[in-house]
């Protein structure tokens, strides 16, 4: 019983960094700009990334759970006819669960402790294919789905943000409304869309928490979707502000009508990927918004080294990750043979 437990403290521990890193790309431009509460914001983030987990959750997991590794190894288990093989099997799918999930949360914790944007889809695959090289047991396919969305996932979020930003520009010039009118209409639709990214981010990026542990005698897909957002909910809770701080104000400083238009960028390009089944970086996201509002506004207004520090952890990520979970994959098959 207790091991059965044990499998998931790695989940639960790679959900809360994810909450606490990620969750910040939802609100952190708006409470950086003092247009929303950290509180109003953190409440907002756990109901709707429930929501969007519950919802729209599924196709996510199924695609890293399936498409990456798992599909491979359910099939020898089906067709396997002995019940020792197909046991030993499944306890290797587990074993693999564990590594994985503790290589993915160390990364994504020690990237949240130095307050960078990580991508937490990133750390999860990078984790899937330590192994999987390890066991010589990696869906290229798959993978080339999920490079694909990571290289769009950026461009996609600053080309949204040109498209919102004049079109609301011009709205906002015809409309040309009073101060004590505007700063509570941006209030309130910094609060929306941050409401939406929310449950674009549970919807998303639930699957990085949790569909590792899809598969015989672990969970089923709805399970791991209710798992998943429990968790993230908990690191959002306890320690998103740091990160919030840095996409808020580390990048460009943002008022709130550019606020508003990133969180929406933002939101719009997670959601896409969640419709599509596949999870994507939120960070990735929201930094290429606030990028495409550095081209409008000129890029003199970019902090260039915080840009750095944050690409250095994008392209670190992964091989972090991947060589945590190759290297513990590889201790614990470790068997003494005496001589």
């Amino acid at each position: 019983m207790f091991l059965s437990l044990f499998q998931y403290v790695g989940g639960a521990f790679l959900g809360w960094g994810l909450g606490a890193n990620d969750s910040a790309n939802v609100f952190g431009t708006a409470v950086s700009s003092r247009m929303v509460s950290y509180r109003l914001a953190v409440v907002l983030t756990s109901i709707f990334v429930v929501i969007g987990a519950l919802v729209q959750g599924e196709a996510g997991i199924r695609t890293l759970s399936e498409e990456l590794r798992n599909k491979q190894v359910k099939t020898q288990t089906q067709t396997l006819e002995s019940p020792d093989e197909a046991k030993h099997l499944e306890m290797k799918a587990k074993q693999v669960a564990m590594v994985a999930s503790f290589a993915a949360a160390l990364t994504v914790a020690i990237m949240t402790i130095i307050k960078i944007p990580v991508s937490t889809s990133q750390a999860v695959v990078g984790a899937i294919i330590g192994v999987g090289l390890v066991q010589q047991n990696v869906n290229l396919g798959g993978l080339g789905k999920v490079l694909a969305c990571w290289i769009g996932t950026p461009i996609g979020a600053g080309l949204f943000t040109f498209i919102f930003y004049y079109l609301f520009r011009s709205i906002l010039r015809k409309w040309n409304p009073p101060l004590f009118v505007y700063d509570p209409v941006m209030s309130l639709l910094l609060i929306v869309c941050g409401c939406y990214g929310a449950y674009a981010l549970g919807a998303n990026n639930v699957a990085n928490v949790s569909a590792i542990f899809v598969g015989d005698g672990m969970m089923t897909v709805r399970q791991a979707a209710i798992f998943g957002s429990i968790t993230i909910v908990i690191g959002a809770v306890t320690y998103s502000k740091p990160v919030m701080m840095t996409i808020g104000k580390g990048i460009i400083k943002l008022d709130s009508f550019t606020a508003f238009v990133c969180v929406l960028a933002h939101a719009v390009t997670v959601h896409c990927y969640a419709i599509v089944g596949v999870p994507v970086s939120t960070s990735q996201a929201i930094v290429g918004a606030v990028l495409g509002i550095g081209l409008i506004k000129g890029m003199h207004v970019i902090n260039y080294k915080m840009l750095f520090n944050v690409s250095m952890g994008w392209l670190a990520t992964p091989f972090i990750s991947a060589v945590f979970s190759a290297t513990g994959y590889f201790i614990a098959n470790l068997r003494y043979i005496p001589l």
